[in-house]
């Protein structure tokens, strides 16, 4: 019997999704917590930077939930997400050590597009769902960190390139103007903006993450009897952790 293997990609932006039936890959626009493929018809499912955008932890904890959906019994699921320990076993990640390269991207593994801004998002109180936010808060309050929440209970704005100092922030999103060049992704990002000028052909955007802590998102995918762990590391600043089917 002969095998077919088919690969196909599903985003929330019909811009990147244009952009893979441009170079003729197979992909969809769809929502992550509700995919429109068949429950169990997956071999193999990959979730790259996707789960740290959702904001509270019933919606990421979905969004796995449904990764196990469409997998098949024994079908491996590979989940990475931005990791809140930037610095981890004395190692600086790419993200940091690149603070003054040349080629600066927002996010090492992104693939998305600035879309709403969401400087006036609120964070959920179940966002804060980690086991070590605590021990966080008093280690920012060591270090000279308010950990009360701002008077106008705004998500507070990450400095690029810089450690993480709250697991729910928003991340500066510079959308580069211009006409776009064949081959140029929607994107790409630049970071000097010298005049008003060019502060309003390079719009800035707010998007929302939520940094997993080390164990946070292994704990959350053990919440779920329908998939176990086959492995939990650290890469290169990101949380990942590899499932299968049960």
């Amino acid at each position: 019997m002969k095998h077919f293997l088919l690969q196909v990609g599903c985003d929330r932006s019909k811009n990147l999704v244009d952009i893979c039936g441009e170079k003729n890959f197979q992909a969809f626009v769809c929502d992550a917590l509700s995919v429109p493929i068949r429950s169990g018809s997956c071999d193999a499912c990959i979730s790259i930077a996707v789960i740290h955008h959702f904001s509270t932890a019933e919606r990421r904890l979905a969004a796995i939930r449904e990764l196990a959906r469409l997998l098949r019994p024994g079908g491996t699921a590979l989940i990475y997400v931005w990791a809140m320990e930037q610095e981890y076993k004395n190692q600086k990640s790419k993200y940091l050590k690149e603070k003054n390269g040349s080629k600066d991207k927002e996010e090492e593994i992104s693939t998305g597009t600035a879309q709403t801004p969401l400087s006036d998002q609120m964070p959920d109180s179940s966002s804060q769902d980690s086991g070590c936010s605590d021990g966080l808060r008093n280690d920012w309050k060591d270090e000279g960190w308010d950990a009360k929440p701002a008077a106008d209970s705004r998500l507070p704005v990450h400095t690029n390139r810089t450690s993480f100092h709250s697991q729910d922030l928003l991340v500066p999103w510079h959308l580069k103007g211009g006409t776009k060049k064949e081959g140029e992704s929607v994107d790409t990002v630049m970071f000097s903006a010298s005049s008003k000028e060019s502060q309003e052909l390079n719009p800035v955007f707010h998007r929302y993450y939520h940094v997993f802590c080390e164990g946070e998102l292994e704990a959350a995918c053990r919440t779920l009897d329908c998939v176990r762990v086959q492995k939990s590391y650290y890469d290169q600043g990101n949380w990942c952790v590899v499932l299968e089917k049960l």
